[in-house]
């Protein structure tokens, strides 16, 4: 039995190099949809489902920045990545502010972009497999069940609400690692404005003061990345 075939939406005005990446994709056994501007792109995203997007910034009707904000309006999870000409450090912020999952710059080799392409993948698969299975989580001297939404500390029992259970989860399935911060907003908040991440860093502090009662259990800030729980386990 094949196995079902990885679908992309690819946004690129460029018709030469936009066909060159299709074909370079599609003999790579991906299902490659090709749009030569913004508007078209969103019209396909609207009539079939994709698993990861290809935008290209500059393009005629509607640039790419626009489609992924339009794009990440309907779907909190699905992978973007930027292809531009562009490399100033404005323009990469506001591609991740836009919410991309990675940014690569013109020239770029095929082989680049495919291994950009497969570690996102690969990356989205482990998270979605880790968010369906553990419920229980020891946390150096606490005890953690999302389920239930409950962290125990000798005897001692707090009730969390939702959006602090699922933090602290993520939290756990990454622990002693980096949780990366728009992936968390998406899955959390299901977007990654401004205004869910000032609420996302309320609820890191909430629940820095719930597991504040073992030393060395620690939320760190990664600056420019996400957050890293250390557990002391």
């Amino acid at each position: 039995m094949s196995k079902e075939k990885i679908s992309v939406l690819l946004a690129e005005d460029d018709r030469n190099l936009g066909n060159l990446l299709r074909e370079y994709l599609e003999a790579k056994d991906f299902n490659v949809r090709l749009a030569v501007n913004g508007k078209e792109a969103y019209d396909f995203f609207s009539k079939d489902k994709f698993d990861l997007c290809l935008l290209d910034v500059m393009m005629p009707v509607k640039d790419g920045f626009t489609l992924a904000r339009e794009i990440r309006s309907s779907d909190s999870n699905i992978p973007i990545v930027f292809l531009t000409a562009k490399s100033m450090k404005e323009d990469a912020i506001e591609g991740f502010t836009a919410g991309a999952d990675d940014y690569i710059t013109k020239p770029f080799s095929m082989e680049e972009l495919l291994l950009r392409v497969n570690a996102i993948l690969r990356r989205v698969k482990n998270q979605t497999l880790k968010q369906t299975e553990q419920n229980e989580f020891k946390i150096g001297k606490y005890k953690f069940n999302s389920k239930d939404r409950t962290l125990e500390m000798k005897g001692k029992i707090s009730e969390l609400t939702t959006k602090e259970s699922d933090l602290l989860k993520l939290l756990c399935l990454n622990s002693n690692d980096v949780l990366d911060r728009n992936f968390a907003l998406r899955s959390v908040w299901q977007n990654d404005s401004y205004f869910s991440a000032r609420s996302m860093d309320v609820y890191i502090a909430k629940l820095r003061k719930y597991l504040k009662e073992d030393p060395k259990v620690e939320i760190l800030n990664i600056h420019g990345r996400g957050f890293k729980l250390l557990t002391g386990n």
